[in-house]
Order: C-alpha cells, then sequence, then structure tokens
C-alpha cells in the first residue's frame, strides 16, 4: 500500500519547494523527484513528520563516523566484498543505533541495493555529503579512493569542532563562575554582614548600601531572576528557529570583535572543506554547492552560497557572486577564481581549507589570551568591589572609636 510521504526541495535555480507525494516506499519518491529535476533535502512519512520534530531518536557522531569509513576504505583497499566488509563493521560497532544501521545496509546491498541507495535510507547515520560521494564512487568504480577521502573529511570536520568548542567552552566557564561566585556572596555572605551593621546604627556608606540591596533583591525575587533567565533563552531559541531569526543571529555572531573572527574563519575552512572534497569526488558543482549551504553552520554563510549556487546555474562564475557577496575574505576569493581558470579548483579550495584550519587555531589563541585577562579583571572588579563596600562601614567604626 503506497504511503504519503511529505518532502521538501530545491529546484536547479534554487527555489525551495514542499510538498506531499504518494509512494511505495521513500527511494521510489526520490525517484520520482529527481525526474522533476528537484533536489530532495527531507523525506519523511506523513504520519510521523510533526513526530519527528519533538522526539530526539539516537544518532551517530562524527567521530564514530569517520572511524567506520577509515576501516571500510581499508577492508575496500584489501579486495574484501562489501557484505564482508559491511558484516565486520557492525559485528564491531560499540553504538547498538550504528549496529543496527549497518546490519540493514548489509542486509540491502545483498538484497540487490547499491550502497549508496541502502546509505539513503538512514539519514540520520549517513548525510546527503556522505551518501553523494559514496553514489560518485560507485560510477567510477573508485570506492575504496572515495571512503579514503571521506575518512579525512570527516577527521578534519570533527578536528575543526573541537577548536571551536573549545573556543567557546571557555569563556562560558569563566562567566559560570564569576556568576555563580557573585550569587553566592550575595546570597549568603553579604546577609551575614548586613545583620552586623544594623546591629551598629548610623547610615552606611553609599557603596555598602547598593550591595546590602542588591543582596535582599536577589534573597526576596531569585525565583523573578531564574524566571527571566529561562524566559529570554527560551524566546532567544524560539526566534532562532524562524528563518529570519537565525539570519540575525548569526550575522550577529559574525560581527562580534572577537568571537566573529573565529565563527567566520571555521565557516570558511568548512565550506571550502566540503565542496573540494565534493569536487575531486566527481559530484556535480551545482549538487555540491547545495550541499555544502546545508552544512555551512551558519545562515549567512548558507545564504551566500545558495546565492552563488543560483548564479552558476546562469553561467556565471563561483568567485564573481562569491567576491559581492561580503562574507568571504579577498584571498579566498581571489584562490577559488584561480583555480577555475587552471581548472584545479578542488585541490585549491583543499588548499585554503588547510590554510583556515590554522587560521582557526590562530582566532581560538588570540580569543583566549584577549578573554582570559579580561574575566580575571572583570570578577576582580566585582568581588574586589563588594568586599571594600562590606568593609566601609568597618574602617568608619574604627575611626569613631579611635577619636
Amino acid at each position: 500500500m503506497p504511503t504519503t510521504f511529505v518532502w521538501k526541495g530545491r529546484t536547479p535555480a534554487g527555489e525551495v519547494l514542499s510538498g506531499e507525494l504518494a509512494a511505495e516506499d521513500k527511494q521510489e519518491l526520490i525517484n520520482q523527484l529527481r525526474k522533476r529535476r528537484i533536489l530532495i533535502t527531507s523525506v519523511n512519512p506523513k504520519s510521523s513528520a510533526r513526530r519527528e520534530i519533538y522526539l530526539r531518536r539516537p544518532g551517530v557522531s562524527t567521530r564514530e563516523l569517520g572511524i567506520f569509513t577509515r576501516q571500510f576504505a581499508t577492508m575496500i583497499n584489501a579486495g574484501l566484498p562489501l557484505v564482508q566488509c559491511l558484516s565486520i563493521l557492525g559485528q564491531q560497532a560499540d553504538n547498538p543505533y550504528f549496529k543496527k544501521v549497518i546490519t540493514d545496509v548489509m542486509q540491502q546491498v545483498e538484497g540487490g541495493a547499491t550502497l549508496s541507495e541502502a546509505l539513503q535510507k538512514h539519514p540520520r547515520a549517513f548525510s546527503r555529503l556522505y551518501c553523494n560521494m559514496v553514489d560518485a564512487g560507485e560510477s567510477g568504480g573508485v570506492l575504496d579512493v572515495i571512503f579514503q577521502r571521506l575518512s579525512v573529511y570527516l577527521e578534519k570536520a570533527e578536528a575543526l569542532k573541537r577548536k571551536v568548542k573549545g573556543a567557546l567552552t571557555y569563556p562560558a566557564i569563566v562567566v559560570l563562575v564569576a556568576v555563580g561566585a557573585t550569587s553566592f556572596m550575595l546570597l549568603f555572605i553579604i546577609p551575614t554582614f548586613a545583620k552586623m551593621f544594623m546591629d551598629f546604627g548610623g547610615e552606611l556608606p553609599l557603596p555598602t548600601r547598593v550591595v546590602l540591596g542588591l543582596s535582599d533583591f536577589m534573597r526576596g525575587w531569585w525565583w523573578a531572576l531564574g524566571g527571566s533567565v529561562a524566559g529570554i533563552v527560551y524566546a532567544i531559541k524560539r526566534y532562532y528557529a524562524t528563518e529570519n531569526g537565525r539570519m540575525v543571529i548569526d550575522r550577529m555572531m559574525l560581527r562580534m570583535p572577537v568571537l566573529g573572527s573565529v565563527i567566520r574563519k571555521s565557516s570558511v575552512a568548512r565550506f571550502t572543506r566540503t565542496l573540494g572534497t565534493l569536487i575531486s569526488s566527481g559530484v556535480p558543482i551545482l549538487e555540491g554547492l547545495d550541499i555544502t549551504a546545508r552544512t555551512s553552520g551558519n545562515a549567512v554563510v548558507e545564504k551566500a552560497i545558495q546565492d552563488t549556487r543560483g548564479s552558476i546555474s546562469e553561467g556565471n562564475t563561483i568567485a564573481e557572486p562569491l567576491r559581492s557577496c561580503d562574507v568571504f575574505p579577498p584571498m579566498v576569493v581571489q584562490m577559488v577564481a584561480v583555480g577555475e581558470e587552471t581548472g584545479a579548483l578542488d585541490e585549491m579550495l583543499n588548499k585554503i581549507a588547510d590554510f583556515y584550519d590554522d587560521e582557526v587555531d590562530a582566532a581560538v589563541e588570540a580569543m583566549t589570551s584577549v578573554i582570559e585577562p579580561a574575566m580575571i579583571v572583570i570578577m576582580g572588579v566585582v568581588v574586589g568591589g563588594m568586599l571594600v563596600a562590606m568593609y566601609l562601614p568597618m574602617f568608619k567604626l574604627i575611626s569613631v572609636i579611635s577619636g
């Protein structure tokens, strides 16, 4: 019995399309849409399309996929049949979900499906980039080379992700420690001083009154503060889930003084690495740009790449729209232009990616060197200011007693 699927996709000109279509299975639907020259971005059964938005199913990490791909490449290069490779990899997989996926892929390959067709049935484990590269490898008879390239790509993508996460983790921890220390003092330490000052009598200095007022406010309205923070975070998440909100926030992130440099350089590295890997594997340029846009991780960069894709479909070069979008540095645009002119675009893109991987390292170090002393100074001023405010009445008392 045919199943109704909810699908989304793009035309070769970049127009976004969506709809519902009945088919025996997902692969038949994909084949129907491909005949209409529609590049599919998502396909879900209608009955479960809404439920999948709220339920988080198990997935496969980039590290697990990288190890799987590296071992697959080694075994194929050694001459082992595909089914035997998948059987071995399925047996040694630690992730139960991934083990089930590999077993299902093996059974489909045994049943006559191509490897790329079998992988496409598990989009949570294998991305469009992965499936398209495998499809190109099967068509060209160079599957071992493709898996080798994929393993290198995944390893470098994981390394880049770790660098960016590391850059964001350090300042986040410092801010949490600063907020925690300040809150602890205002909630538990300052009230002890307040009781002592009440016994002294007399008028307290202005800094002391300010700190005591903050302490009273936090103790009386901590629930309102917590609720306000949670509400703001929720509102930002909801706004970011919209197309306009994602564009606004991602543009702000790119323009931030120090963090923006890290995000911009990591986006350039991801874009060039992904597109270079796809082109060198034989994936068509328009398909490669569409996949690259969706893996960019930033709405501004994604729009720039989609605009580039639309421009290329009209017969223009890649470099020209990249130059006009004001997202990519001039050096990147120039190197892409040279790559197009010399017919070595994939090689040039990979060189740019290697360069920007190093640039991300330098940007992370620069950000850490700026944030660390700034956070220390801020914590010193806040904590030290509260301590001075608490000791000012004592100095006044000592002067009164000595006088």
